[in-house]
Parts: structure tokens; C-alpha cells; sequence
């Protein structure tokens, strides 16, 4: 019987995660015909400072056999439901603040009626913000509430969810439930590896633990080193810093005055004069870091920046800088060798997509996947679906910066025409006319659906004129009706859920009287 065996080179949330998930797809313990083994050193490298999630983990921890509250309690994690943008529209003047909430629930649809035409005709300078007219997720989330209620199934309630966690125990509670899955877990250190003179694939890497280790498929986990696709490989990474200008971040975790003060279930995305702050809610801490653009801003005005913002708090605790490059490697796939995670790309920490593509990454792997036949036939699928995945990303992301009217460099220069995607540039002008729409985007090439882009564009006081079409909505008062009912739920909502401190504290202690 032939089998095939997959090596994994790296630990931390990228390969423990795509361990786990292909031990689960293709059933591990009881298939013989594949063996996967993970290497990587004994510690766990990962910043544990506090992270984010898209409502796509659910699936994929509930998939690896995760279960939900357990991983609560191990991951220090908290409830997330969107991200609130503070000051990206303009700069606050005499204390005056302004932001916007990128929920993920998706905008309320009424029968036959897009709400989202109705909102866009009425009086600009009375309506409600887009996400407090369009969800009741907004005004649960400024309530401090818990998107669902203790005693509802694992993974599920009644609104859209992620996670905030500690990124160190995730990774350690991932190589858990991978190793009880199957994968075998080589302690040890990546020393050389050593192509074939032929193909030009990868024969074997060296280990100093070990000596050498042969696979059928080699995953390059091994972060921004990226130590097979791109030493050993030389595959190309293709720099975006040209659209996307943030390179640096300086990371903190800060301890709660007292542990009773309220966690808000969103991420804070707080903007400074060259990029931004985010601040995350775990359940002991607070997880925070200033991003920025070193060519707009020296590193220690970043940190008195950080200070200001943490009230100098961060002065009095351990501050990692942590330098990337936005970009990505067009073929993450070359051979018998594919790359997930850092070491195939990263754009930078807005709206969590790093760990989106580990697990797109993770699961198309596995289903692409041959357990005979050629490795490398699936590459060029691969390849053309995640790159494309990646220029989508950097669309989106770049919508949050091109459409502030902040006056500092940093922010005019993203609103320079050159610095903006060809398609999102088409895009904008279309939606000038028009709001966006699932026709403007190929599903399997997204991480983001129109309303996610709804959200950002007209946070960010985008307008689209519908005022030479008007007479072509003409269900007004239905329209207003709905608008009202939202209003009138969300407030039960804020009413009826948990606080969100309640609902995690209950679930932690749970684990003592489990």
C-alpha cells in the first residue's frame, strides 16, 4: 500500500493549526496510508501579546474538535464581534472623537427590500451611522453584551462571532489536540536542506536533533525566515509597501486595574498621525500595539505614542517591536513545498486576515492534497487562488486608509491615486453610483463579503449618490419601519445578553467545577 508523509518545519498557531487540520481531514489515527510529523522547537515562539479572529475560526476549531469553552479557558480569549475604527475619518479636534464599528453580523435585509438603499437616501446629517442602522450587533457591542447567552451549543448564538486570545496558548492548545490526533512532534532545530540536483525540489532537511528528515510534502511554517520557500527555494516574495505603508508595530500586554472592569467584545483599531493602535480585551489583560510606517514615523515617537495612549502604563512593562514587510509570495507552492502563514505572506494586523489565510491555506491544502500522484500537481490551483486572495486582501485593507480626510503625511500619501489597487480604484468610482454588491466579487477569492466592504466604505463617510434614482426606492415608509424595528431589537438584545465580563467569567469558572 503506498503511503504518503507530510513534514511540517515550524510551530506556533501556523503549523500546529494546519497539523491539526489536515489530522482531522484525513483521519489520522485510522489511516494508514499518510503520517504527518511536526519540527519544531520544544517553545512555542509566538507573542502571546493578544489577537484577533474572524468568525471563520468557529468553524475550523469545531472542525479540529476543539471544544468551545475549553478553549475559552485555555486561551485567556474573549468574545469579538467586529472592530471599532476610533479617529480613521478625521483627526479629533479640542477632544472630540469619532468612530465607526465594523460589525460581523450582516446588515438586516428585509423582504424584498435592501435597506442599504434606503439608508444611503436618506438626510446625511440625521441618519444613524451605517452599522447602528443596519444590525443590532452595534448596539449590543457599545453595551459591553456577550454575543450570545450561557447555555447556548458550542460555536453558535444568536449573533456573528470570533474570538480574542493569547496567540502563545492557542498554538499550545492546537499541538495538544494535534498531537492526540496523530501528529508526532520532533523536538529540534532546522540545520540545512538539501535539494534534488535533478528537480530542484527539496531531497531532505537537516537537523542538529535528528540529522536528516525526508517527506513527501514539506509546509514551511517557519514564519518571516521562511526557511524552505524562500532560502532554500528562492521562490519571490512580491513587496506591496508601495499600498500598504505599516512595517513596524510595538506589541504590549497590560494587566486590569481590578478584574471585574468590563471588556468590550470588539477590537479597538484607534488611529495615530502614521497608522494605528489596536487594543484587544483578553479575559486577565490587555493586548496592545502601536502599528505604524517607519517612513513616517521614527520609533520613538511610536513609542511615546503607545505611552500616550496606555496613559504611560507601557513604560512600566516588557514592549516587543516587531518588524514586517507587507507582502506575499505569488508561488506559495513550488514542488514538493508549500508555505503557510508568515512565511508565505503577511499584509499587516488590520482586520485579522494573517490568520484567515492560515486557514485557507490549511484547508485547501488539504483538499488539494494528492495521496498519490504527483505533490506538486496541485501548485498552480493553489498558487492562483491564494494570490489572488492576497490582492483582494490588500484592496480591503487598503479601503480602511485611502478614504480618511486626516491631514498628517502618512494619510495623505494613502490617498495618492498611485498608491491605490487598479480595481479598487475602479471599484470606487463605481460605487460612486452605486453600493456594492455580490456581483463585484468572486466568492472563492475573497476573504470579505460586500457587506464587509458596506461597512468600511461608508464608516469612512464614502458617498454614493442614489438622489437621480430615487423614485426607483420607493417603499420608504416600509424602509423606516424596518430601521425602526432594529433599533426597537437591539436594545432587547442589549437588555436580554450577558454582559460580556459575566459570560467569560462564568465560563472560566466553569473549568472548576468541570
Amino acid at each position: 500500500m503506498a503511503t504518503r508523509s507530510i513534514l511540517i518545519v515550524g510551530g506556533g498557531t501556523a503549523g500546529w493549526l494546519t497539523a491539526a487540520y489536515l489530522a482531522r481531514f484525513f483521519d489520522l489515527p485510522r489511516n494508514p496510508r499518510l503520517s504527518i510529523t511536526l519540527l519544531a522547537s520544544d517553545e512555542i515562539g509566538s507573542i502571546g501579546v493578544g489577537e484577533g479572529a474572524f468568525p471563520t475560526i468557529r468553524d475550523t476549531l469545531r472542525f479540529i474538535g476543539i471544544d468551545e469553552s475549553a478553549f475559552v479557558r485555555a486561551t485567556s480569549a474573549t468574545f469579538k464581534q467586529g472592530i471599532r475604527f476610533d479617529d480613521w475619518v478625521r483627526t479629533p479636534k479640542a477632544g472630540r472623537s469619532s468612530h465607526f464599528l465594523h460589525p460581523f453580523e450582516p446588515p438586516f435585509h428585509g423582504d424584498g427590500h435592501s435597506l442599504v438603499a434606503y439608508w444611503l437616501l436618506q438626510e446625511e446629517k440625521t441618519r444613524r451611522p451605517f452599522a447602528e442602522a443596519m444590525t443590532i450587533q452595534n448596539r449590543v457591542a457599545e453595551a459591553q453584551r456577550a454575543p450570545k447567552r450561557p447555555g447556548e451549543g458550542e460555536f453558535s448564538g444568536p449573533l456573528n462571532y470570533a474570538y480574542h486570545f493569547d496567540a502563545a496558548r492557542l498554538a499550545g492548545i492546537l499541538s495538544a489536540q494535534a498531537s492526540a490526533m496523530g501528529v508526532a512532534h520532533l523536538g529540534g532545530t532546522l540545520t540545512g536542506v538539501a535539494l534534488d540536483p535533478e528537480s530542484g525540489a527539496i531531497d531532505h532537511v537537516v537537523t542538529a536533533e535528528h540529522g536528516p528528515l525526508a517527506a513527501d510534502l514539506y509546509i514551511d511554517c517557519s514564519g518571516f525566515r521562511a526557511e524552505l520557500i524562500g532560502g532554500a527555494l528562492q521562490s519571490p516574495f512580491r513587496r506591496v509597501k508601495h499600498q500598504l505603508f505599516t512595517d513596524r508595530a510595538l506589541a504590549c500586554k497590560l494587566p486590569y486595574d481590578r478584574p471585574d472592569v468590563p471588556i468590550e467584545s470588539y477590537t479597538i483599531a484607534a488611529a495615530h498621525e502614521a497608522g494605528w493602535i489596536w487594543d484587544i480585551g483578553l479575559a486577565g489583560a490587555r493586548g496592545l500595539g502601536c502599528v505604524y510606517s517607519s517612513d513616517h514615523l521614527s520609533d520613538d515617537r511610536a513609542a511615546e505614542i503607545l505611552a500616550n495612549y496606555t496613559g504611560r502604563r507601557s513604560d512600566d512593562v516588557a514592549v516587543r517591536s516587531i518588524p514586517f514587510e507587507a507582502g506575499y509570495r505569488p508561488a506559495a507552492w513550488v514542488g514538493n513545498c508549500v508555505a503557510v502563514g508568515l512565511s508565505g505572506g503577511f499584509l499587516e494586523p488590520l482586520e485579522s486576515t494573517g490568520l484567515v489565510m492560515i486557514e485557507t491555506a490549511a484547508a485547501m491544502i488539504a483538499e488539494m492534497f494528492p495521496l498519490n500522484g504527483p505533490v506538486a500537481a496541485p501548485a498552480r490551483r493553489f498558487n492562483e487562488l491564494m494570490a489572488a486572495r492576497y490582492d483582494n486582501i490588500i484592496n480591503f485593507l487598503k479601503l480602511h486608509y485611502c478614504l480618511s480626510q486626516r491631514r498628517e503625511a502618512f494619510w495623505r500619501d494613502n490617498g495618492d491615486p498611485a498608491s491605490i489597487p487598479d480595481r479598487l480604484a475602479q471599484l470606487l468610482e463605481e460605487w460612486r453610483y452605486r453600493p456594492p454588491s455580490r456581483f463585484d466579487f468572486i466568492l472563492d477569492l475573497e476573504s470579505f463579503a460586500p457587506f464587509n466592504y458596506q461597512y468600511i466604505l461608508y464608516g469612512m463617510e464614502f458617498r454614493t449618490d442614489l438622489s437621480p434614482v430615487r423614485e426607483d426606492f420607493p417603499d420608504v415608509a416600509e424602509a423606516e419601519r424596518i430601521f425602526a424595528r432594529i433599533r426597537s431589537f437591539g436594545d432587547r438584545a442589549a437588555n436580554e445578553l450577558p454582559a460580556h465580563r459575566a459570560m467569560i467569567d462564568q465560563i472560566n469558572a466553569g473549568a472548576a467545577t468541570a
